[in-house]
C-alpha cells in the first residue's frame, strides 16, 4: 500500500533534518512561553528571566549529554517518542500549570531565586527531552564525517531556533493566549514525531499519536470555565507586553496585567475611584498654588484610564494626554472600561520617555502611573528622565509618581532611592503612602519646581477652602517627612539598579485598598474659616 506521506528522499530536509529544526524551534518558543506563564506569579524582573534561561541551557545540556551517550541506538522512532513525551508534558502544562505554579510559589527560597523550582518542574523535562534530538540526528545524518554532521545538525537547530523565537515573539504572542501558544507547540510535537517515525510506527504507535494530539485538545478546553478567585474572567489575552485579563467580581471590574490588580472600575459608577490609591491623583490640585492653573494634564501609562476619566469628568476646565505603550490595553480600556476618546481626552500610542522627548506640549502636571511591583521601566526612573519631564512642566509644573513600594525598612529601598533621584531635579519633594503600615503599597510622590514646602497643616487648610472635587483630608494626613536617602543611589541612565532595589519586595505581599467615597464631596461640605 502507497504512503499517504511523500517520499522523504523528495524532500530538501530529511526526518532527522527536520526534527532538529523543530526541536529548535520548539525549545525556543517553549522558553518565551515561560516567561508569560511565570510572571504573573513570580514577576518578569532580571532574575525571572535569567532563571528562566539558566534553567533551559542546563536541561538542553543535560539531554545533549545524556542523549550522546544513548546516540548508538538512535532510530526515527526513538525521535518520535521523545517528541510525542514533550507534547504529553505539554498537556501536563495545559492541565496543571496555574496549580503548579501556585504550589511552587511557598517554597522557602531567598526572593532572587524564588521562580526557580516553578521554571525546574514546569519546564526542565520537555527542555531535558528535546535536548535527545540533536545528537540523535547527527547519528542519524547522512553527511560524511562526524565534523560536518554535528555541524549541520547544531547550524538547523540554531536556525530552528531563531525561528521560534521570532515566531513566538511577533506572532503567537500577539495572536494568542497561554494555552493557545501551548497548544501550537504540543501540537507541532505531535506532528513531528507522526512524520519522522510513521514508517517505523504500526498500529499502537499510531494510535498513540491520536491519544496524544486528544489529550492537547481536552487540556486546552478543559480549564476555559472563565471563573476564577478573582471573578468571572470577562477577557483575557497575551500582549506584546504582559498578560491581561479583565475580571469581573459582584460590581466591580478589575483589570490585571500580569496577575497583578492594575485598576479597577465601578459597573455602576465608571468615575468612582474603586482603588484607594486614585484618589491621591488629586493631591496636585491641593499643591499647586492656583489649582485652576492646572489645565493641561499627561498620563504616562493608561490602565483603565481611572484617574484620566475622573479628571475629564471633575475638571471641565482640565484636558488629558495618556500616553500608553501597549495598544491592547488601550483597546480593552475603550471596549471594557467605558474610555472615550474626545477633545479633552487624548490617547497616544507610545513609549512614555519617547512621548515627552518628541512632544512639544507644555504640561502643568505630569502623572507617571507606568510603574508595577516587579516591572518597573528603569528608563522611566532616571535622573535624565526626571530632567526631562521638568522641561516639559511649566515654570509652576508638578509631577506625581505612583510608586509601589514600602515607605520604610528593607523593601523601601526603590522609594527612597527614587525620592532622593526626583529631589537632584526638583526641590520640593512630598511623600503621601496609602496604607497605615510598613507594607508593600502604592506610595504617591509629588514633586514641584517651587522651594518652599508646604506643612501637612497648610495642605489641610487648602482642602478644606478649596473646590477640587473630592475630600483628601484623609489623604493629606497620612503627608510624611522626607526619608533617608544616604544608603540608596540616585538613579542614572548609566547605572540603575532597578532590578535589585526592588529585590526586597520578591514574595512580599501587595497591599492595595479600596476607596470609600461615601463621605460629603469637598464642593458641597461645610468650609472651614
Amino acid at each position: 500500500m502507497r504512503s499517504p506521506l511523500p517520499d522523504p528522499d523528495t524532500l530538501p530536509l530529511s526526518r532527522p533534518e527536520v526534527a532538529v529544526f523543530v526541536s529548535g524551534v520548539t525549545s525556543m518558543g517553549l522558553e518565551i512561553l515561560a516567561g508569560r506563564m511565570i510572571a504573573p506569579q513570580f514577576g518578569s524582573s532580571i532574575y525571572t528571566w535569567g532563571s528562566i534561561i539558566g534553567v533551559f541551557l542546563a536541561a538542553l545540556s543535560y539531554g545533549y549529554w545524556r542523549g550522546g551517550k544513548k546516540a548508538t541506538l538512535a532510530t526515527d522512532a526513538r525521535m518520535a517518542r521523545v517528541f510525542l513525551l514533550t507534547a504529553v508534558y505539554v498537556a501536563l502544562l495545559l492541565f496543571a500549570g496555574d496549580l503548579l505554579l501556585r504550589s511552587m510559589s511557598g517554597v522557602p527560597l531567598p526572593s532572587r531565586f524564588a521562580s526557580l523550582p516553578a521554571i525546574t518542574l514546569l519546564f526542565g523535562p520537555p527542555t531535558y527531552l528535546l535536548g535527545y534530538i540533536s545528537p540523535y540526528a547527527a547519528e542519524l545524518s547522512t553527511k560524511t564525517g562526524l565534523g560536518e554532521a554535528s555541524g549541520h545538525v547544531y547550524a538547523l537547530g540554531t536556525v530552528g531556533s531563531i525561528v521560534g523565537a521570532f515566531g513566538t515573539t511577533f506572532f503567537l504572542v500577539p495572536e494568542l493566549g497561554i494555552d493557545g501558544i501551548a497548544l501550537v507547540f504540543g501540537l507541532l510535537s505531535v506532528a513531528t514525531a507522526l512524520w519522522v517515525g510513521y514508517e517505523e510506527f504500526g498500529r499502537r504507535q499510531v494510535a498513540a499519536v491520536g491519544v496524544v494530539a486528544l489529550l492537547l485538545l481536552v487540556a486546552v478546553a478543559g480549564p476555559a470555565l472563565g471563573v476564577t478567585v478573582e471573578g468571572r474572567t470577562v477577557y483575557e489575552t497575551q500582549t506584546p507586553y504582559q498578560q491581561l485579563r479583565v475580571s469581573d467580581l459582584g460590581d466591580t471590574r478589575t483589570l490585571y496585567l500580569d496577575g497583578q490588580r492594575h485598576s479597577a472600575m465601578d459597573l455602576d459608577d465608571p468615575y468612582r475611584h474603586v482603588f484607594d490609591y486614585t484618589r491621591y491623583f488629586h493631591l496636585p490640585f491641593l499643591v499647586a498654588d492656583d489649582p485652576d492653573d492646572i489645565e493641561r494634564v499627561l498620563f504616562v501609562g493608561g490602565g483603565g484610564f481611572s484617574g484620566p476619566k475622573r479628571f475629564v469628568h471633575e475638571y471641565p476646565n482640565v484636558t488629558v494626554d495618556v500616553v500608553e505603550i501597549d495598544p491592547e490595553v488601550i483597546r480593552v480600556a475603550e471596549e471594557y472600561f467605558a474610555v472615550e476618546e474626545s477633545e479633552r481626552l487624548n490617547i497616544y500610542r507610545a513609549d512614555g520617555r519617547e512621548f515627552l522627548r518628541e512632544t512639544d506640549t507644555e504640561y502643568d502636571l505630569v502623572v507617571l502611573d507606568a510603574y508595577r511591583k516587579d516591572k518597573v521601566p528603569f528608563e522611566m526612573t532616571t535622573v535624565e528622565f526626571m530632567q526631562l519631564a521638568s522641561d516639559r512642566l511649566d515654570e509652576d509644573g508638578i509631577l506625581f509618581a505612583n510608586l509601589i513600594s514600602s515607605p520604610d525598612g528593607a523593601a523601601s529601598d526603590f522609594y527612597r532611592a527614587e525620592y532622593k533621584t526626583m529631589h537632584r531635579v526638583f526641590p520640593t519633594v512630598y511623600t503621601f503612602p496609602t496604607v497605615d503600615a510598613n507594607v508593600v503599597q502604592n506610595v504617591e510622590v509629588v514633586a514641584t519646581k517651587d522651594r518652599t514646602r508646604l506643612t501637612e497643616q497648610q495642605l489641610l487648610d487648602r482642602n478644606a477652602a478649596r473646590d477640587v472635587g473630592i475630600d483628601l483630608e484623609r489623604e493629606v494626613r497620612y503627608y510624611r517627612e522626607p526619608p533617608r536617602t544616604e544608603d540608596v543611589p540616585v538613579l542614572r541612565d548609566d547605572r540603575a539598579p532597578v532590578d535589585s532595589l526592588l529585590d526586597p519586595m520578591v514574595g512580599q505581599r501587595y497591599v492595595v485598598s479600596e476607596a470609600n467615597e461615601t463621605e460629603t464631596p469637598a464642593a458641597v461640605r461645610p468650609v472651614a474659616d
